[in-house]
């Protein structure tokens, strides 16, 4: 998931920044309203975060221009506090709103909850989004096909357990599938290479397990 972060307060930006990074977004950092533009028509953003008062450009008018041309999630942060800033906010097409000083773990909380993060199981830097229905890690889209998607779905949900090949094979391909039943190994292999080798680990002649990340 990237994310665009525009604030320009340096200390503030970099505190954010690890905050969020630690949460599994790739982040996109920016010091006033200007180079948030610009990065935002350089990169796919999924939210952006935006300080309202920014030299160049204000949080506010780049919200505004965001939201000319996308669908992409808007965050202002703000030390204004009163019922008529955040009426102006919401109607420049802002999804949300927090007033400064904030915990750096509330903001999280408001950033997940407009990107959906129930939908998004996580494990570690990996991030399976079932609504995109893409497999993310460290923030960035590995590609994956179809059925590469369905077997890290299925693996994540019963994350640390031992998926057996067959449960697998009836999950992904279908109960009425008769052919051979290396595809599954076939599929695994190609995953490892795109999400990485030691994520999922093999026992043989019972199945595969996705492995319980060392923070969680």
């Amino acid at each position: 998931m990237n994310l665009l972060l525009a604030d320009d307060e340096p200390m503030m930006l970099q505190i954010l920044k690890e905050y969020f990074i630690k949460e599994g977004f790739n982040v996109l950092t920016a010091g006033d309203g200007e180079e948030a533009l610009e990065l935002f028509y350089e990169h796919w953003v999924d939210i952006a975060v935006l300080d309202w008062m920014m030299p160049k450009v204000s949080g506010v008018e780049v919200c505004k221009e965001i939201k000319k041309v996308s669908r992409t999630k808007v965050l202002l942060l703000t030390d204004k506090c009163d019922s008529e800033d955040e009426l102006y906010a919401l109607n420049a097409g802002a999804d949300d709103y927090v007033s400064k000083p904030f915990e750096p773990k509330v903001l999280i909380t408001h950033a997940c909850k407009l990107l959906n993060w129930a939908s998004q199981l996580r494990s570690g830097d990996l991030v399976v989004d079932m609504e995109a229905q893409k497999i993310y890690l460290d923030g960035s889209d590995v590609q994956a096909t179809s059925k590469e998607f369905q077997l890290i779905k299925y693996l994540i949900q019963n994350k640390g357990q031992i998926v057996p090949r067959k449960m697998l094979l009836d999950q992904v391909w279908g109960v009425d599938y008769h052919g051979d039943g290396r595809i599954v190994d076939t599929h695994i292999r190609r995953l490892r290479e795109k999400i990485g080798e030691i994520r999922i680990k093999t026992f043989r002649g019972l199945g595969y397990s996705l492995e319980v990340h060392p923070d969680e």
